[in-house]
């Protein structure tokens, strides 16, 4: 639905909404993810991508190739491409894109803290670290011994410290707690990009949008928004298994036919069948012109592509071709 943006959003907007548009353009199609599932060898892997955009990126990397290698490099495509449409935006799309990041920087805290907690080398986990999500302090997380400290000596200065104010208390950091502060700052972070995309309004608003915790503590972490708030969000925080999910989700339509996909018990291609729903849903986003869905869209799927590329990737080198589209969704 098209409102006054129509007649604007091109003057500053249009350039790099043709630019995304192109780049989703050089996505993999599923020609290509057939071939690579045929490939025996990284090497070979290497060479099917070296006609896809990520050529150049592989060109120079010698043999044997490794599983982390192909990752990263199609990771620093990703992130070339983000850089770029980022120099080039004006407001509010420059903010915009820069919600986007803020997802990878709770991953990148969360890693970091984890990996301190469990004794891993910093510089270690800085490599592992996604890099989107870096921050100039970054580093510094491990010195923290609680979330108090984590939020004073380092997450102040950054754009996270708005979304810290329920989880800063005085309780050493565990992997429970670690759980917590991970979930309490998603939450935070999911509102506050809805209320931005809310106030973009338009087609932008319109197309963005198991642990050992207590009920409570679980009802704490749900969004105030979406398709099951808040009637689902109740029934969602007392289920105890994966069939009792499946109940409640059920109930509504978008979600019914995910789950018609699996058996009952049966979780672990519960993730695959998201996965699908969304790139769905992301690919339709690219049918509306004047929004700022494409941007966060392009993102998703590219990551979902690297995903896949992972997967494949790892079968080959593990010898576990049977497996290779156990994990794969296609795109296009």
């Amino acid at each position: 639905m098209y409102g006054f943006e129509a007649l604007t959003f091109n003057i500053h907007s249009g350039y790099l909404e043709a630019i995304v548009r192109g780049h989703r353009s050089g996505l993999l199609t599923a020609a290509d993810y057939n071939n690579l599932c045929q490939c025996e060898t990284l090497d070979d892997i290497k060479m099917h991508l070296s006609a896809t955009e990520y050529g150049p990126y592989l060109q120079n990397e010698p043999s044997p190739l490794h599983t982390t290698t192909i990752v990263e490099k199609c990771t620093v495509k990703l992130v070339d491409e983000f850089n770029h449409m980022l120099c080039q935006a004006t407001e509010p799309l420059s903010t915009f894109l820069e919600y986007i990041r803020y997802g990878h920087m709770i991953d990148n805290v969360v890693l970091i803290v984890t990996g301190t907690l469990h004794e891993r080398d910093v510089q270690e986990l800085l490599e592992k670290c996604h890099p989107l999500g870096m921050f100039d302090s970054i580093a510094s997380l491990a010195v923290a011994q609680n979330m108090r400290e984590l939020y004073r000596l380092v997450l102040v200065d950054t754009p996270l410290a708005p979304y810290f104010s329920e989880c800063i208390t005085s309780e050493d950091l565990d992997d429970m707690n670690i759980e917590i502060m991970r979930n309490t700052l998603y939450k935070a972070y999911l509102e506050d990009f809805y209320r931005f995309c809310q106030k973009l309004g338009g087609a932008t608003a319109e197309i963005i949008i198991g642990t050992e915790l207590t009920r409570d503590d679980r009802r704490k972490l749900y969004s105030n928004f979406g398709l099951l708030y808040p009637y689902g969000h109740e029934e969602l925080a007392i289920c105890e298994d994966i069939d009792q999910v499946r109940g409640v989700m059920e109930k509504y339509p978008p979600y019914q036919s995910i789950f018609s996909k699996l058996s009952y018990g049966e979780s672990q291609m519960l993730d695959k069948a998201f996965y699908e729903e969304e790139v769905k849903r992301l690919c339709l986003s690219f049918e509306q012109q004047f929004h700022y869905g494409v941007f966060f869209s392009y993102i998703r799927l590219r990551e979902q592509e690297i995903r896949n590329l992972m997967w494949i990737s790892e079968c080959v080198s593990q010898n576990q071709k049977t497996r290779v589209h156990d994990s794969v969704v296609f795109i296009f």
